[in-house]
């Protein structure tokens, strides 16, 4: 009997808890999390250099399904979608990128902004040596020669020359 009355008293507690209607204070739980649809592009874009920044201290090795990373990225991509023509946050998606071994995206995104600064270039260089690398394995000729010749006109390598040269 002594058991039942226990085990009532517990569900009777639990109850009346369940009806409290006062409001539970805000914690990291509760808060809802602004995604980056509901975030500003300057908004978005210093969030995206926040994660950026944690990501590199987090992970050795730097790829977009690591979790920083793609928050990072997605934040990024979230800037530059909402003001296509902020060159800023354009450049910085494409350096996203290209750090994270996004290499079409990179690619992609160096070639749609245009004149590219010096290092823009060499990281521009670097996205199409890597894209040239992969169809050569598969045997595309063409898109190599395509990614070759592009990469060259932003940059010269010893990479890019290299592939030219096992070319028939």
């Amino acid at each position: 009997m002594k058991k039942i009355l226990m085990l009532t008293a517990f569900a009777l507690t639990g109850l009346a808890a369940a009806q409290d209607t006062t409001p539970a204070p805000a914690t990291m739980e509760t808060m809802p999390m602004m995604g980056p649809a509901s975030m500003s592009a300057s908004e978005n874009y210093a969030k995206a250099q926040e994660f950026a920044v944690q990501a590199d201290v987090a992970y050795p090795v730097s790829f977009y399904d690591r979790t920083l990373w793609k928050a990072a990225v997605d934040h990024s991509y979230y800037a530059a979608s909402m003001e296509a023509t902020n060159r800023d946050y354009n450049a910085y998606l494409a350096q996203l990128y290209t750090k994270t071994q996004w290499w079409i995206n990179a690619y992609n995104a160096w070639d749609r902004l245009g004149d590219l600064n010096d290092t823009e270039k060499q990281w521009a260089s670097l996205s199409a040596a890597k894209l040239a690398y992969l169809a050569l394995q598969r045997g595309d000729t063409d898109m190599t020669r395509m990614y070759v010749e592009k990469g060259m006109a932003w940059a010269d390598s010893a990479s890019l020359q290299s592939i030219m040269k096992r070319l028939p």
